[in-house]
């Protein structure tokens, strides 16, 4: 009997390891080619700050109303990675069912980026009505009227990712991120500046390079999709004008929530950058710093997320509640653990990582140093929080649960953390700290919920095929 119970003992911890290989080696190149997106996007920033501290605002106005309407959409084509790792999981008919998901995942990236591109298309007037600058207006808007040319191609990119993803073979889109990172810097320096025999055209050329980065991404990824052997016998773009409204309706029905609920958490952040502002410019600056630490350690538990999603939903689709279990809790304790390392070392070193971003010698700066530092002590408990509810959402995802984590979002985000952020940062006079702690707050809300809904799954029935 011991002999038995040691065997079944070896045999579990064998699955268990096998499990945290295969997350790591699946998450850690989904890990660095969000790493590069980041790159990319701080590249656009430091070349606009050379043109100008009025085209660097003009810019900012710019990425960020594209943004929002940008997660909206990789939300909603997102849904293809659980359709896909579930099909793969069943093994019946998975040739056919995956391309279906793949064709019917770029209609739905068509039927949003319409409409999105009208809006953008206006985005003067969208800005004239949130009462910015009528010039700062009119040069975010030629900005982003170039940009917006290349959302499409952009949430194809992110489709055919989570297809090579789904396939487990993730590092060819590190390889294409990788790539993209340094031809966004070449065209959009030559394209800003008029370097490299290209015009000079400012805001303009940095919209126009900017888009042409996203179609070469899409591009390189389809070449890959198109022509590896592992890949290449899904024929995802043969007869793509063939319609199929059963499966173009269930990427809507699954992918909805999810962009619902990206939208949800960038605008709560977008709020509190307006809350800063009231405060005043201190406060401000020194949030930029704290979120951009906490942005940049977010890209791994986003890895892992969009790994855990993969993992999840090949089990799911085995029917294998055991392997369910234990993808979703070794994915969650590598993500909490990470940001949990990340937040003694914001606690240890704050002086050191604010140093990063400003001089901590310039007398200009000494209101800024003291909010910074209280800023990242909260932020330490954020990051746990971040990851928590991160990771939480890409288990559940796996699952094809994607509505009540939706209403998580709004109730954790817009409802406490909203309300706690403003009661304790103007009623209690706790300004940006009492910003930070309703964030904090909120995520922490946000990720109990999803780890409740998780550690229930059977019980609500969400095993069920």
């Amino acid at each position: 009997m011991l002999t038995r119970a040691s065997a079944s003992s070896a045999a579990s911890r064998t699955l268990w390891r096998a499990e945290m290989r295969a997350t790591m080696l699946l998450a850690y190149p989904l890990i660095l080619t969000n790493m590069a997106g980041a790159l990319i996007h701080a590249t656009d920033v430091v070349l606009l700050g050379w043109a100008g501290p009025r085209t660097l605002a003009a810019a900012t106005l710019g990425v960020n109303i594209y943004t929002a309407f940008m997660i909206f959409g990789m939300g909603l084509v997102t849904a293809a990675s659980p359709m896909m790792a579930r099909e793969l999981g069943r093994k019946r008919n998975s040739v056919r069912e995956v391309r279906r998901t793949v064709r019917q995942a770029m209609w739905a990236a068509i039927s949003i980026t319409l409409p999105i591109w009208l809006l953008l298309w206006n985005s003067e007037a969208l800005l004239l009505l949130l009462g910015q600058e009528p010039q700062l207006a009119a040069d975010a808007a030629e900005f982003v009227q170039a940009l917006q040319w290349g959302l499409l191609p952009f949430l194809f990119y992110i489709i055919l990712r989570s297809f090579i993803a789904a396939l487990e073979r993730p590092s060819w889109s590190l390889l294409i991120g990788g790539a993209a990172v340094i031809f966004n810097a070449l065209v959009n320096y030559g394209l800003i500046f008029g370097k490299g025999g290209l015009p000079a055209l400012g805001l303009l050329g940095a919209g126009i390079g900017s888009a042409l980065t996203n179609l070469l991404m899409f591009l390189g990824m389809a070449a890959v999709a198109s022509l590896h052997p592992r890949f290449r016998r899904y024929h995802l773009f043969g007869r793509f004008w063939r319609p199929d409204w059963e499966r173009f309706r269930a990427v809507w029905s699954l992918g909805l929530p999810i962009a619902v609920t990206l939208g949800l958490e960038i605008t709560i952040f977008n709020a509190a950058v307006f809350l800063m502002g009231l405060i005043g410019t201190a406060s401000l600056a020194a949030h930029a710093i704290a979120l951009q630490l906490a942005a940049l350690s977010f890209m791994v538990p986003l890895g892992l997320s969009q790994a855990v999603t993969v993992r999840v939903g090949l089990a799911y689709g085995r029917r294998d509640a055991e392997g369910i279990a234990r993808a979703g809790w070794t994915a969650f304790v590598l993500g909490v653990a990470f940001m949990a390392a990340m937040a003694l070392l914001m606690i240890a070193f704050p002086r050191q990582l604010i140093d990063l971003f400003l001089d901590m010698n310039d007398p200009a700066n000494a209101a800024v140093i003291p909010l910074a530092i209280s800023f990242l002590f909260i932020a330490a408990l954020f990051q746990i929080f971040d990851g928590a509810q991160a990771v939480g959402a890409g288990m559940l995802r796996g699952l094809h649960d994607t509505t009540v984590p939706m209403v998580y979002a709004g109730i954790g985000y817009w409802v406490i953390g909203l309300g706690v952020a403003v009661g304790l940062g103007f009623g209690l006079d706790w300004e940006g700290v009492g910003i930070w702690t309703g964030l904090a707050v909120g995520l922490a809300v946000v990720a109990a919920l999803m780890v409740t809904r998780w550690t229930r799954r059977e019980a609500l029935g969400l095993l069920r095929h």
